[in-house]
C-alpha cells in the first residue's frame, strides 16, 4: 500500500514537471539579442507613399533589413531568403512583414522600391525617407553604410551592413541574423515568435 507521504511527493513532482513543461525555454537558431536590440521604432514613408511608423506593422512579426535596389548581390540574395522563409511558413506567412529600408533614397524612388520589394514577396514593403530619417533608423540599429565613387555613367555602389533584425508581434527586438542565415533557421525562429 502506498503511503500518504509517497502520494504527496509524487503529486508535488508531477506538478513541478507540469510547470516546467509550461515554461519550456525557447531555442533560437539565430542570435538571441533581446537584451540589447532596441524595439522597432521609425518614422518613414512606405513604397506606396504612406507615412508609416513601427505601430503600422504592430501585430506582425517584423523582419527589418537595410539595403538598396541597385545592390548587385547581397540584397537580392537576402530578400530571396526572406521571401522563401515567408512562403515556407504557409498561411502563417501573412502575419510576417518584411521591412526593406533603402539606404539609397536618391535612386530608390517609390515606384522602383515598390516594384523591387513586390518582386520578392507580397509581404515585403520598401521604406524610405529623408537622409536624416534613414540615418536615424540606421543609427538605432548600428547599421553602417557609405557611398562609393560615381563612375562615368553616374552609377555607384553603397557598402552597407547586411544584418537582418527580427521583432516580435509587439515590436520587441528579439533576434539578429545575416545574409548567410539559412532559410530553415529563419522559418524555425519566426514560427516560434508567431506562436507567442
Amino acid at each position: 500500500m502506498i503511503s500518504r507521504r509517497a502520494l504527496l511527493v509524487a503529486g508535488s513532482l508531477s506538478a513541478a514537471y507540469a510547470l516546467a513543461g509550461c515554461s519550456k525555454k525557447q531555442h533560437w537558431d539565430l542570435d538571441d539579442v533581446g537584451s540589447v536590440l532596441p524595439n522597432l521604432q521609425f518614422h518613414l514613408t512606405s513604397d506606396t507613399g504612406q507615412k508609416v511608423t513601427a505601430k503600422t506593422y504592430r501585430g506582425k512579426v517584423a523582419i527589418l533589413y537595410f539595403g538598396y535596389t541597385h545592390c548587385p548581390d547581397v540584397c537580392p540574395l537576402t530578400m530571396s531568403h526572406l521571401a522563401q522563409a515567408v512562403t515556407e511558413l504557409g498561411p502563417q506567412g501573412k502575419d510576417v512583414q518584411i521591412l526593406f529600408v533603402s539606404v539609397d533614397p536618391a535612386r530608390d524612388t517609390l515606384p522602383i522600391l515598390h516594384a523591387y520589394t513586390q518582386a520578392f514577396s507580397p509581404q515585403a514593403v520598401g521604406l524610405t525617407g529623408t537622409m536624416d530619417q534613414i540615418q536615424d533608423v540606421a543609427k538605432r540599429y548600428h547599421v553602417a553604410f557609405n557611398y562609393g565613387k560615381k563612375d562615368q555613367y553616374g552609377n555607384y555602389v553603397v557598402d552597407h551592413s547586411a544584418a537582418i533584425y527580427i521583432f516580435s508581434k509587439d515590436g520587441r527586438g528579439t533576434l539578429i541574423g545575416s545574409d548567410q542565415s539559412p532559410v530553415k533557421s529563419i522559418v524555425h525562429d519566426v514560427r516560434q515568435l508567431l506562436a507567442d
